[in-house]
């Protein structure tokens, strides 16, 4: 059994947004209720995390996760990163470093911020990161096979992940046609859509359902998104068959055998 659990479905400032008085913001309906951006997966005997944020402390907690095997970065904005000093917790009861895979210009940001954890006589406590570095080919953890997707944000490169009949791409406003060929076959795909109206570099509703359509997964989730994707309950239904608005805690099962 393959399991996808949605960790946080929001932008990099969450929903709600701290002063804001709109509808989605003071929504009682947990599901606009959006931490920063992050997916869990696992299988039997492996758990791989996408992206550790300023929320991955209380995402750990909130899912119950007691053990990692490696966070995957899609790049190297701070609603992605800023959370990996929390592995120190891993590090603590599980005894061992966190494997941390990262594009070069990524790892470049990671050691640059978190350079306490890399000095040569780190500070006692300091977390325990073993960078892994990956480019666009096919790479392990554990019992998982896991294929890089490169795609644009804005002019930074970002990366998505295919593990199997899962794909989950975040913060893409651009991808090549080559690199969706790597997405055929999938049966769930995870991708942007940060509201109605155009952005510089996130995808929309529509440019992600265009996407959605063109990878034909069998079921496809909406995430990263911001209080201006509207209410959940009135956009869901809006939506074109087999596709959703992700929200936090959402978890999805695929049989091994698929």
């Amino acid at each position: 059994m393959l399991k996808l659990t949605f960790l946080g479905t929001g932008t990099s400032q969450g929903v709600p947004m701290i002063g804001c008085h709109c509808a989605v913001c003071h929504s009682a309906d947990p599901r606009d209720k959006r931490l920063r951006s992050s997916a869990m997966i696992e299988n039997n005997d492996t758990r791989v995390v996408i992206d550790a944020g300023p929320d991955f402390r209380y995402q750990m907690l909130r899912a119950g996760v007691d053990n990692i095997d490696a966070i995957l970065l899609t790049h190297q904005h701070t609603d992605h990163i800023m959370g990996l000093d929390d592995v120190r917790a891993f590090n603590y009861f599980c005894r061992k470093s966190i494997v941390v895979c990262a594009t070069e210009e990524v790892e470049r940001v990671v050691r640059k911020n978190f350079d306490y954890a890399f000095e040569e006589k780190p500070y006692p406590g300091a977390p325990k990161i073993t960078l892994q570095r990956i480019d666009t080919e096919p790479f392990t953890i554990g019992s998982m096979e896991i294929v890089p997707i490169r795609g644009r944000h804005f002019t930074l490169p970002v990366t998505g992940y295919r593990i199997g009949p899962i794909a989950y791409l975040t913060d893409f406003n651009h991808i090549e046609s080559e690199e969706l060929e790597k997405l055929k076959g999938v049966e769930v795909l995870v991708i942007n859509a940060l509201r109605h109206e155009p952005h510089i570099s996130h995808f929309t509703l529509d440019e992600a359902t265009e996407i959605a359509r063109k990878v034909g997964a069998t079921k496809s989730y909406f995430t990263h998104m911001s209080h201006q994707i509207g209410l959940h309950a009135e956009q869901e239904p809006q939506l074109p068959e087999g596709m959703f608005m992700a929200y936090d805690t959402l978890t999805i099962e695929i049989p091994s055998n698929k």
